[in-house]
């Protein structure tokens, strides 16, 4: 058994603390010397530490990081599913201002604003003895968790409410829903500004998973890029590239399983352990009177496949699959040992004709792969030491917002884009294609001409892939139809990417164009039969794509609507 981290927890009496309020007189004349209260907790150092904590606890959320995401992953090309699950209702853009994930997401962000804003207002007036920088840091890792889940709540929901205090009556909760603009100028960046310069390059090995300056500087790098300004941005990941801090793992599987966390690529990672606490379900996270939180996360089994204990609840579109097949792999590199697929496609998806074992299983001897559904997703599932997934729907692998495949690509995005230099873009575009052992975009030029394939264009639908010539253009439609998809598939990112560069209703017009003709050539597929390459469908032509594609708006949908409860309960939202 490997060590596990440290997990930050929530802890009981604490949690129930950080939840109520505090103001109401007691009906009692004498004071409860065991009960903890605002004036009896802020005041030593590690009661900050524990109050900090129970911020990065809120990280563990399942609508956060874990089995909840599966909702806004659907969204976008690269998921499908199967109508008699829940998140149909997203894969359809069907979800109104009362559905579930549309008010949990909020609600749990929130919390998490709510306890960092505890911390950052009780170290304005507390009388605890820090030692030596101590305050600053906890500070500054506060500010950039409530900068991260302000971040959310902004790109979620098109803007945000803001609270920078800790609420004292009921008026105090009614507040205006504020722009994206507004909620990035006055907490996002301040907020991230300060993490970034009171915050270590590296934490010791007994503090792994806390915040860093190369997470801030990422994540305000990230700010900038999805803000179009791109000079800044490309500045600040640079400096986290050049800070000697981080660097590809050779193994890209790495990322995404619990054998090797908080690796030399992680940059914002939140921890998850499925042996603490066992018999807790893995959605409980916090303690409270009546449940033990899990500290797990529930996103391996809504990904595991359904004969192995999953529910394969989010499938990999034709789309994504096709787009893994065409990823060539490069027979030089020796890494492949001979091997037809890339890493990257080994790493996320189950083909059935993929190369290792799943589930300790050879692919297919359990059953699936059929009834159009032509592959499923590995990433952050146990298939690779597990028999199946645990029936408590308990899993220890963390989660990465950040990771450097993905500052790398970013960074290329915002080069292209302010200075138009290709060269360099391609530069770190190969360094990711480079550790996947697959062609690069140098190998490709030097091979047709000084052209590249667009290989995000289906060769079983049109027959080819047209080369085009390396320009500003047509380097960043690879970054955002390639080379994202492919490397961070299943993330959390690509819904978001979707939106912030404008194309959701150019792509899913182009993804239904795909799925039409697949249904009117079934024969020529052979679905009837087992199907033929690069997907071998089976039985049916899964229509993932025929409502999203038809009712997608950008206004109605880009951004979910502000929760129904919070429109009940704030009488300043329609002021």
């Amino acid at each position: 058994m490997k060590n596990k981290i440290k997990k930050y927890i929530i802890l009981p009496v604490l949690g129930a603390f950080l939840l109520t309020g505090c103001n109401e007189e007691s009906f009692l004349d004498q004071t409860n010397p065991n009960t903890i209260t605002t004036e009896t907790f802020w005041n030593t150092s590690n009661q900050f530490q524990t109050g900090l904590n129970t911020v990065y606890g809120a990280l563990q959320f399942q609508n956060i990081s874990g089995g909840g995401l599966v909702y806004e992953m659907i969204m976008g090309d690269i998921g499908g599913t199967e109508s008699w699950y829940a998140p149909f209702t997203f894969r359809n853009l069907t979800y109104n201002d009362g559905t579930y994930y549309v008010t949990d997401k909020w609600n749990e962000l929130y919390v998490g604003i709510f306890r960092a804003n505890q911390v950052i207002e009780n170290l304005k007036t507390t009388g605890a003895t820090f030692e030596d920088g101590e305050r600053e840091s906890i500070e500054a890792q506060a500010r950039f968790l409530r900068a991260f889940f302000y971040f959310q709540v902004a790109h979620t929901y098109g803007g945000a409410v803001i609270h920078t205090e800790v609420a004292i009556n009921k008026e105090d909760f009614s507040k205006p829903f504020s722009s994206m603009d507004e909620v990035t100028s006055t907490i996002i960046i301040p907020d991230l500004e300060y993490a970034e310069a009171n915050l270590p390059l590296s934490w010791s090995s007994d503090n792994l998973g806390r915040i860093t300056e190369g997470a801030a500087k990422s994540m305000l790098g990230k700010v900038y890029l999805y803000d179009q300004k791109f000079t800044e941005a490309a500045k600040l990941f640079k400096e986290v590239i050049d800070s000697g801090v981080y660097s590809l793992v050779p193994d890209i599987m790495d990322n995404f399983t619990d054998e090797n966390e908080l690796n030399s690529e992680s940059i914002f990672e939140v921890a998850y352990n499925a042996d603490v606490n066992p018999g807790a379900n893995g959605a409980i996270v916090d303690d409270n009177v009546n449940e033990t939180g899990a500290e797990a996360t529930t996103l391996a089994r809504a990904f595991g496949q359904l004969n192995f204990g999953g529910y394969n609840t989010l499938l990999p579109s034709y789309s994504l699959h096709e787009l893994y097949t065409s990823d060539e792999v490069d027979p030089s590199k020796s890494i492949n040992d001979g091997n037809m697929h890339s890493q990257r496609l080994s790493a996320t998806i189950a083909p059935l004709n993929g190369e290792t074992d799943y589930y300790l299983l050879p692919i297919g001897e359990r059953g699936g792969w059929a009834f159009g559904q032509s592959s499923y997703i590995k990433k952050h599932t146990n298939w690779y030491h597990w028999k199946q997934e645990d029936a408590n729907s308990r899993s220890g692998i963390n989660f990465r917002h950040i990771r450097l495949a993905d500052v790398y690509l970013m960074y290329a995005e915002a080069v292209l884009e302010s200075t138009g230099n290709v060269s360099e873009a391609v530069k770190y575009i190969d360094m990711v294609r480079e550790r996947a052992a697959v062609i690069t975009l140098e190998q490709y030029m030097a091979d047709n001409g000084g052209a590249f394939p667009q290989l995000h264009i289906s060769k079983q639908v049109h027959g080819t892939q047209p080369l085009v010539a390396p320009s500003k253009e047509s380097v960043l439609t690879h970054i955002q139809r390639v080379e994202r998809p492919l490397e961070l598939a299943f993330e959390g990112h690509r819904w978001k990417d979707l939106v912030r560069w404008g194309i959701v209703k150019e792509v899913f017009d182009e993804l239904r164009a795909d799925e039409v003709w697949r249904i009117n050539n079934q024969d020529i597929l052979e679905i009837s039969g087992d199907g033929i390459a690069p997907l071998f469908i089976k039985e049916r032509i899964r229509p993932d794509f025929n409502l999203s594609s038809a009712n997608y708006q950008s206004a109605a949908h880009d951004y979910f609507p502000i929760p129904v409860q919070e429109q009940q309960t704030n009488d300043q939202l329609n002021n």
